[in-house]
């Protein structure tokens, strides 16, 4: 390839400028971000490891973001992903309830519960969630479907 002079004298000799839009960088960015996402996606769902009895009763329908109250194999508990101690747990539910006084219904509770667990200490737990006030608590499970929530009746 010849060079014909100074790029200078090339302009206005009937070439029109490009208008066609580069996409290579515009790929590489996307590309780069769907990596990122793929990479961070499963680092975002965090919670206690319990193992979830399994049941064939159907799954609720939640409005609001309920509170999760966990039991884990050990008999750690956890409201959502704090835990927190026996000791604490009346004064923590009694928060919950205070919180929500003003509301129509009371605010839902999902306990959550490892199948390896005394049935003893579920109710142990119970007991404190209805002693707080804080009626409305339905215990999860999975079903046929992973990830369901069950309130135990059908």
């Amino acid at each position: 390839m010849a060079m014909s002079g100074p790029p200078s004298s090339r302009r206005g000799r009937g070439r029109a400028p490009m208008a066609d839009i580069n996409v290579t960088p515009l790929v590489d960015v996307m590309l780069v971000l769907l990596i990122i996402f793929m990479v961070t996606a499963p680092l975002l769902v965090t919670g206690v490891p319990v193992n979830l009895p399994e049941t064939r009763a159907k799954g609720l329908d939640a409005d609001a973001k309920p509170t999760i109250l966990s039991i884990d194999r050990d008999g750690g508990l956890f409201i959502d992903d704090a835990q927190i101690s026996d000791a604490d747990l009346p004064d923590r539910l009694a928060e919950i309830a205070a919180a929500n006084a003003g509301q129509p219904e009371p605010p839902q509770i999902f306990l959550r519960a490892d199948t390896a667990l005394d049935y003893g200490r579920v109710m142990r737990v119970m007991g404190e969630l209805n002693r707080a006030g804080l009626n409305k608590v339905s215990l999860v499970s999975t079903g046929s479907d992973a990830g369901d929530v069950s309130d135990g009746s059908e």
